[in-house]
Formats: structure tokens, sequence, C-alpha cells
């Protein structure tokens, strides 16, 4: 092997979307230059640059889907699209200079925790380099979840998932089967209905649905954000403000979306004029506890005399016959999945083996669980940011990412104090105190009571992934590291209480009133 192949350094970065870039950036500022940051693909923007699909955007305003440290004065739209996201995050990149740490086309394979050195060694799909320190940023909405349907391998047409979207395909005039009525699907039907022959969608549970108000950003404002920082400041606080007030109707008040429902039924009227169609596109859930979903084109696109609304999944293929559940069939020449991604059963899980000897996949096999939603017990060393229930039902997940490098900042505060030679390891207690008293919060919100079946959920029908509570809770939550949630590892010495490391703890009673 090469000197590459062997590079020891202090952090390894897993992913280069907003998680990875943001704990690059947070690195930078705190003075800590020896990191890398390994992307398998060929160009930073993780689940913005993989997801390149027509209709593409965000469904959080632009001015709050972006970092707080890296403010952008011209974004184009109040919903920006996926091409000026990904440009934002490669303009955040050459911002704070970190094209040098970059390790592009570097595929994480596998991860091991040695216990005698106190690092993890780290095989890339371009060799191995070993870390005192790794965090995965990986991201939750980075594998694609394809269904297994019978048939489908002897489809003699095109199949692809959103999320790995075929633009050497050309759609126009064909027949199209879309699966899935998710978030990417209500973008998808309405910018390809105009152009298909025949547009057959595949709708196991239809999506509450509201307008989109987007618009274009006027030069005006953009000069004004410019010119004046603080005013792209406080239009982020509002938007922020506004969000964290309508928390409290998903955790623990779910019956006063009753009205939300309402405005969603009528913004549903208005576009759809057939009765039985009206009734497939319905709910039976109460609003919220699957994503609400943002489209004033999507309904429009679904009256159309090309589309066809099958309201049961997609069960099996017979050649170019595509059947539902129900019964229903339909020729295609092409299917499009979007059937979303591996969440609460991420394939990184497969490629980290701990000082157990287990996988990460292994230790969470009954449930995703970890520390304030970023360490995991028997993974020195190592945390994730968007780690088990940091997920958002109704704001911006940057807020989230921001709180979780607070937290990762000060754990690597805390590491050089306990100098070189050290490593600490999550108590078990901890996490399954901090995990019982978000698993109990979670009982009475919209996503646990909503009467709905979503992603949110792992295969026990445990919500792993939405954090019951507003941002500023986590926030605080994740300000410092309590070292007494953790136990301190040395070198040839095992683990250690903290007391006899001669660490010091203190902010376990607050944190954990956050959470009560």
């Amino acid at each position: 092997m090469s000197q590459q192949q062997h590079e020891h350094v202090r952090v390894a970065v897993i992913g280069s979307g907003f998680g990875g870039l943001g704990a690059a950036v947070r690195m930078r500022r705190e003075g800590i230059t020896d990191f890398v940051v390994l992307e398998r693909a060929d160009a930073v923007g993780g689940t913005w640059r993989d997801n390149d699909y027509p209709g593409c955007a965000c469904d959080v305003p632009s001015h709050l889907y972006s970092f707080s440290f890296a403010p952008n004065p011209d974004w184009p739209r109040t919903f920006s699209g996926q091409e000026h996201i990904r440009a934002y995050l490669e303009h955040v990149a050459d911002t704070f200079r970190l094209r040098p740490h970059l390790r592009l086309k570097h595929e994480v394979l596998m991860m091991r925790w040695d216990t005698d050195e106190l690092r993890w060694e780290i095989e890339t799909s371009q060799g191995t380099l070993t870390a005192d320190i790794v965090v995965s940023a990986t991201g939750p909405l980075s594998d694609p979840k394809m269904p297994d349907i019978p048939g489908l391998a002897g489809f003699p047409g095109k199949v692809f998932h959103s999320a790995r979207w075929d633009h050497d395909y050309d759609l126009r005039g064909k027949r199209v089967a879309m699966v899935g009525t998710g978030a990417s699907a209500i973008q998808i039907v309405p910018s390809i209905q105009p152009e298909v022959a025949k547009l057959t969608l595949f709708q196991r549970t239809p999506p509450w649905v509201m307008p989109r108000i987007d618009r274009k950003i006027s030069g005006a404002e953009r000069w004004l954000h410019r010119q004046l920082p603080f005013t792209g400041t406080a239009r982020r606080g509002l938007l922020w403000g506004i969000r964290e007030l309508q928390v409290q109707a998903f955790t623990k008040r779910p019956n006063e979306l009753g009205l939300v429902e309402q405005l969603a039924k009528a913004n549903m009227r208005k576009a759809i004029k057939d009765p039985a169609l009206r009734a497939k596109l319905t709910p039976d859930y109460r609003i919220g506890c699957k994503r609400i979903l943002l489209s004033s084109t999507y309904y429009p696109a679904l009256a159309q005399p090309n589309v066809d609304v099958v309201a049961s999944g997609l069960s099996e293929v017979r050649g170019s016959t595509v059947v539902a559940s129900d019964g229903t069939e339909a020729e295609v020449d092409a299917i499009v999945f979007g059937t979303g991604f591996h969440v609460t059963d991420m394939p990184i899980a497969e490629r980290v083996v701990g000082a157990e000897g287990i996988t990460l996949a292994e230790a969470w096999k009954d449930g995703m669980e970890s520390l304030r939603g970023a360490t995991a017990a028997g993974f020195p060393n190592w945390m994730t940011i968007i780690g088990p229930n940091t997920g958002l039902g109704n704001s911006s997940m940057i807020l989230m990412i921001e709180s979780q490098l607070n937290y990762m900042a000060d754990y690597m505060r805390q590491l050089n104090l306990l100098g070189s030679g050290s490593a600490l390891a999550a108590r078990p207690s901890a996490v399954h105190a901090w995990n019982r008293r978000v698993q109990e919060r979670m009982k009475r919100t919209v996503w646990n009571t909503g009467g709905c079946t979503s992603w949110y959920l792992d295969q026990n029908g445990r919500n792993t992934t939405i954090w019951p509570g507003t941002t500023t809770e986590f926030r605080g939550a994740t300000r410092h590291v309590d070292l007494a949630e953790y136990e301190v590892v040395r070198a040839g010495a095992g683990k250690q209480p903290v007391e006899a490391a001669g660490a010091q703890g203190g902010t376990e009673t607050k944190d954990a009133e956050v959470v009560a």
C-alpha cells in the first residue's frame, strides 16, 4: 500500500452534504485542520446532488434552509430548487476552503474500532486510512429504497428511482407508471404530466397537500439583504419563530390540526372537481402524521385526462403490464419509483464495527438508539449528524444540524482536555435513559397517534426518526457534552469512570429537564 493509503488524521468525516460540510466548517472554526471529508460521489452536495429529478425543490423556505454562519442574500425564490441548493453547497465548500480536505470518490466500505490503538481503521474504495474520531454525516436520505416487486426484473422498459433519475431517457410520449405519492412524487408528477402520453400513479396512501406559496425574490429584496445583512437574519428569524409556534400542535395537541385539515381539503376541492377522484385523494389519517406536502400543481396535474390515479400499491409486473394490489392493470413503457430511502435501516450501519466487534446495524437490530442524536453505546469516538430522533416534521433540518455541530465541537474539546491516548464512549445507561425520555414524549405526538404508517416508524412500529419537541429544546440539550454520560477509555487501561479521569460534568440536570 502507498503512503497515502496509510494516512492518519485526527477526524474523518463521512459524507459531504449539509451535515458533512457543516462539520468541516465547524472544525476549521475550532482550529482543527487535521481532517478529511470522505465522499463516495465525484462532487459535494449529498441528497441535493443525487436528487435532480424534474421539479426537485425544497419544501422549507430558502432563508431558513441554509447555514446561519453562511447566509445567502441571493436566493432566487422563496422555496429554492435543487440546482440552487446544490450551488449553495458548492459555494460553502469554496468559501470556507474545504476543497483540500475533500476526498471525492472515496466510498467507505468498512470502519473498525481498534481497541488497542484507540482509533478507527477506515477502508475506502481508494485505500485505507486511520482516524482518532469519525463523524458520520451520510444522512438518512442517501440510499434509495426499491420495493421487491414480483416480475420487475423481466420488465422490458425503463426502471429507475427518483433519486437516480435517468436523464438520458426521454419520457416524452411515453406511458409512465409513477409508484409512490411522497415528497418527490408530488414534484415529479406535475413536471412530467404535460409531456408524457399517459401517467398512471400508484398510490398506497394519499398525502395531505397544502398550497406552496412560492414566488421569485425581487432584486430589491436581494439588494437589501446584501447591503443590510441583518434584514436577512430577521427574515430567517421570523420563518423560524412561526415554525416553533406550530410545534405544540404536532407534539402535544394533535386534535388542534383539524382546522389545517379543512384548509387542505379546500385546496383539493379547488382543483379536483370529480367526487370519485377526490375520494381517492382524501387521507383517512390526521394531518401531520405523515409529512405535510406543499404543492400548488400536484392536484391540477392529477385532474388532467392523461393521468390515472390507482388507489392501490404496485403488486406485480407481467411483461410490460403493471398490476396493482386491487387488480388494476396498465401497459407502460417506464416505471419511476418514488419509494423513499433506507432511513431506519441505513446501510452505513452495516459498515461500522465497534468496540465489542459487532456492527452498528447489529447493535440497532431492535431499533436505532443514540445519546442526544449523536453517539452510540459501544462505538467510542464515533458521532453521527442527523442521528436517531433528530428529524423534523415541520421545520428546517439545518437548525438540527447546527445544534449537533455544537455538540460535536464540545465533544472534541473534551477529548483534547483528556489528552492523547483517550477516547469517549457513551454509557449504555445514558443512551437508554435519553431514549426512554424521547419515546415517552413521542407517545402523544401526531406521528404516533395520527393513525398512519409512515417512514418515520421502524419495523417494530417505533418512531426512531423524529424529534418530539422544538428546535430550541434540542439546541439546549446539545449545547454541551455532559461527561457524566460517558466513560473515558484509556489506551491499555480500558474504560474508566469520568471521575477517575479527572473530568468534570455538570449539565445533566439541565438537559434532562429539557427533554423530560
